[in-house]
């Protein structure tokens, strides 16, 4: 039976949509989005070689413009590894540049956040958080990896449903795997109502003020330690 020349148009435009809503929520290639970004990182490292086999904190800009890093974990020799508005996948395809070389002991990601709000589901930032650790333990087979949690925030909050249900899988998922930790930090940024904690997030009602900071830090420290890295020893 041949097909109806209004079936074959349906069928078309019905291809055509599907198809441009897959490019609508592509990504371009990391290399247009952070080049600029990573090759600072490369050469501040030629100006002040960053300390090896410490922690290096990797993701988005709640860990770039964390400003007290340096300090926040006495004794401990950290690494900031933050860029941009980056998503997982970003700091998985550039890790051999910004994290291999660092030859970490522990991994701390934060990233999630801006992948959910470029319209990934929950699911895809649990995959993309698999490949994550994939890659960096292709290179880096007995690193740790800690994994902050998404945090609530203001500017987001109507998206804390997905973001919530994706902390749900990496946490489940992480205990399924050797010296992969997820770190909750969420339950200490909500109020009594279930809302984000305002004095925790600066005037854009996203990133966080050092009291957000003071949260993560605590939340930190015991899974630091269970690797081998007690802040002030």
């Amino acid at each position: 039976m041949v097909p109806r020349p209004d079936s074959i148009r349906r069928l078309f435009v019905v291809a055509l949509l599907l198809l441009a809503g897959s490019v609508a929520h592509a990504r371009p290639p990391p290399p247009q989005h952070w080049q600029a970004d990573i090759d600072a990182l490369v050469a501040g490292d030629s100006a002040h070689p960053p300390p090896q086999h410490g922690v290096l904190f990797v993701g988005s800009s709640s860990i770039r413009m964390w400003t007290t890093l340096a300090t926040a974990f006495p004794g401990v020799p950290v690494v900031n590894r933050g860029f941009g508005g980056s998503a997982i996948a970003d700091s998985t395809f550039y890790a051999d540049r910004i994290i291999t070389a660092c030859h970490p002991k522990v991994i701390v990601m934060y990233a999630g956040d801006n992948d959910i709000a470029e319209g990934d589901t929950p699911r895809q930032v649990l995959d993309g958080f698999k490949a994550f650790v994939g890659r960096v333990r292709h290179d880096l087979p007995d690193v740790a990896i800690a994994y902050i949690s998404i945090k609530p925030s203001l500017a987001r909050f109507a998206m804390w449903p997905q973001m919530r249900e994706a902390n749900r899988l990496i946490s489940e998922w992480s205990r399924t795997q050797s010296r992969v930790a997820f770190v909750d930090v969420a339950p200490k940024m909500l109020d009594a109502h279930g809302e984000p904690r305002a004095e925790l997030l600066r005037e854009d009602g996203l990133h966080m003020t050092r009291a957000g900071y003071a949260i993560w830090i605590e939340a930190l420290e015991p899974v630091l330690a269970g690797y081998g890295f007690k802040a002030g020893s």
